[in-house]
């Protein structure tokens, strides 16, 4: 008989609703059974695409006599983080504060008020059992102890984010001095021999190049620019890139970049877009444009709905086998490849036992150029030959049993994706990318968004749109669309970023603070509410958001937002400066205020090709405002074109030059 998860739409959830286990979905009637029997909860929160989540299901919550306990002595609630990441943030920090590395499978114990306890992250069968029964007598006969231990926790979850890390309210310092502080923080920590940062496993983690990036920009300063690129080569080649297919794995399990964690996440793979065509139209790589327009394809072909969103993930597992789908034994290489082999083998390091498990991942150290070199090859002898043998293994593969497919829509994944799309549009200038990117906006302010207050929802599945929207869904979305009217000149894009913008300061604002809460006001709630300030894999929802506030406070000429946006980054400053590593998405903002943003706006007939032009170069530091006739906009009020032709207005802290007619020439004003 199925669980309380068979009405679920989270395919985590329903992956677990015919459990033995009691499960309920996150949600009052859960607690309030709880707080009715009188008994202890457990949260086992996860993914769809988690490995080790798996593991725990097949060992421990597919089997009866785990479940009977389970059942007996608990009420138990299963979570998709991804679905609530309000409920993962609060039961991890929570672990975290019990001084337990977090991760995932995260099971929490709770008190019947859902005060948190204690936590594990995956833990084998008997020792699953042995640890409720621990609980289960704990409860009974150590109740008092638990109640305090849980108050303390809730305590601390409870303290201001000024408490917590001792933050004060102070102008910012945009300085190169500060500047070179972030970045000596980070640069320390790089791995200048493997690429990436110095720990394994290895995270792609783009906000951490982003920000080398604009640093670089600032400084010109050569050695950063090698760390960026040099990790950008090793992630393109290796393993945690699916050589044949497009896209980019969760992580590498090692530091070589070699053997991923199988399992494809949108959030992952729209910020590298970014972050790849970023990185192209500073250094022209083939590399990068090859991952770009690959990575872009796996999206189409595998991520995206008929309504024009994104599905969130593919599996790491297929037949119950982590990365069976995307490996070959040698046999099958060798047969499939014939004569190309040898020279394949060599490219991709395959050995005859198998590189990985009896089983080969495809791996690279060498670019094209490099090994055409080598074999005495052309690099488009060498590309040709890749193209014929990357068919016929793409042939084999998809005749297989496919991973599963995580086919829940997230409205924040889907912003990275929109900003992933218009930032490719930008660089290379492929209609095809502007297409999918319009597609997404529209489908994201069509179907989540609630007509009634404006309000977006966070996730979306066969047609039924849910939950409301974080604050990462806002700051993610807004980001998409700024970007969107700089790459169109379409008014109507700037207009929905700002009221999602008004929409936040209303709802998510701090009555005494400038940060911003991770969830709605008129949300559901918790034993906490939060505020999200660390960059992790996915920048900060307030490091994003003060962003965007300072970018449509150039566009529009809001004052008000430049002087929020300030009041963040100066609130965070001490904060940023101890530990830049962990907060890089705030110090790429503190890379792009060292020197006044160049406000640019294009005024005639070639408004848009100019902007192309623009675009095709690396120039982080700048907003693009533009119109073909007129417009209202702040930067093109009573600005038009000169003598018919397309004029260029190059404005700081808005004060204009005189304007232009060629780009080469504002290219002499900005740099």
């Amino acid at each position: 008989m199925p669980n309380q998860l068979i009405n679920e739409t989270s395919p985590y959830l329903l992956q677990h609703a015919h459990n033995p286990v009691e499960w309920y979905p996150w949600g009052e009637e859960a607690l309030s059974r709880a707080r009715d029997e009188d008994k202890p909860i457990i949260v086992s929160i996860g993914y769809s695409a988690c490995h080790w989540c798996h593991v725990m299901e097949r060992e421990s919550f597919e089997k009866d006599s785990v479940a009977r306990v389970m059942n007996e002595h608990f009420v138990c609630i299963k979570v998709d983080r991804e679905e609530r990441p309000d409920v993962d943030a609060i039961y991890m920090d929570a672990v975290q504060a019990m001084g337990v590395r977090g991760g995932w499978p995260l099971n929490v114990f709770l008190m019947p008020d859902a005060k948190p306890f204690y936590g594990v992250t995956y833990l084998p069968p008997q020792n699953w059992v042995n640890l409720l029964g621990s609980i289960r007598d704990a409860f009974a006969d150590h109740r008092a102890d638990l109640a305090q231990s849980a108050e303390g926790f809730a305590t601390e979850l409870n303290l201001s984010d000024t408490e917590r890390y001792g933050l004060k309210q102070a102008d910012p310092l945009f300085a190169p001095e500060t500047l070179e502080t972030l970045y000596r923080k980070v640069a320390v920590k790089v791995d200048d021999e493997k690429g990436g940062m110095r720990r394994s496993p290895k995270f792609p983690m783009p906000s951490i190049w982003r920000f080398l990036l604009r640093y670089y920009d600032v400084t010109g300063n050569e050695s950063t620019l090698r760390q960026v690129t040099h990790t950008l080569d090793r992630m393109a080649l290796g393993g945690i890139y699916d050589q044949l297919g497009g896209g980019f794995a969760r992580y590498s399990t090692d530091d070589e970049w070699f053997a991923p964690h199988f399992e494809k996440m949108l959030y992952d793979n729209g910020q590298l877009l970014s972050l790849y065509a970023e990185a192209y139209s500073l250094t022209k790589r083939p590399l990068y444009k090859h991952v770009v327009y690959q990575t872009i394809a796996f999206a189409q072909r595998e991520l995206l709905s008929h309504e024009g969103g994104f599905y969130s993930a593919l599996d790491a597992d297929s037949e119950g086998v982590e990365g069976k789908f995307y490996t070959f034994t040698t046999p099958e290489l060798s047969e499939v490849l014939g004569d190309d082999y040898d020279w394949f083998a060599e490219l991709h390091h395959l050995t005859e036992a198998g590189n990985w498990e009896h089983r080969n991942i495809l791996h690279r150290t060498q670019t094209n150029e490099a090994f055409a070199d080598r074999m005495g090859w052309s690099p488009g002898e060498l590309t040709e030959k890749l193209d014929k043998t990357y068919a016929r293994l793409m042939a084999v593969r998809n005749t297989r049993i496919r991973p599963g497919l995580d086919d829940k829509i997230l409205c924040s994944w889907n912003g990275l994706m929109l900003k992933g799309l218009v930032t490719a549009y930008r660089v290379f200038g492929e209609p095809e990318f502007l297409t999918l990117a319009l597609r997404l906006a529209y489908f994201l302010l069509k179907h989540m968004r609630d007509t009634r207050n404006g309000r977006l929802w966070h996730t979306y599945k066969q047609g039924r749109a849910r939950q409301a929207g974080f604050l990462d869904d806002y700051a993610a979305v807004i980001d998409g669309l700024l970007a969107l009217y700089q790459a169109t000149f379409t008014e109507s894009w700037l207009t929905e970023a700002d009221q999602l913008m008004q929409y936040v300061l209303t709802n998510f604002a701090d009555p005494n603070d400038d940060l911003l809460f991770f969830t709605d006001k008129n949300g559901e709630e918790l034993i906490a509410r939060r505020k999200e300030l660390f960059d992790n894999v996915i920048p900060s929802s307030n490091s994003m958001m003060a962003e965007n506030l300072f970018t449509l406070s150039l566009l529009l000429d809001r004052p008000t937002y430049a002087e929020r946006a300030d009041r963040m980054l100066g609130r965070v400053q001490p904060l940023v400066q101890q530990n830049a590593d962990y907060l890089t998405n705030w110090a790429a903002q503190f890379a792009l205020r060292t020197y006044p943003t160049a406000e640019i706006a294009l005024v005639g007939p070639d408004a848009d090709a100019f902007r192309a032009d623009i675009d095709a170069e690396f120039f982080p530091n700048k907003v693009l405002s533009g119109t073909t006739d007129q417009s209202t906009l702040p930067l093109l009020q009573q600005r038009g074109p000169i003598d018919g032709k397309t004029a260029i207005y190059v404005c700081y802290n808005r004060a204009c030059q005189l304007p232009v007619m060629r780009v080469a020439e504002m290219w002499q004003l900005v740099k």
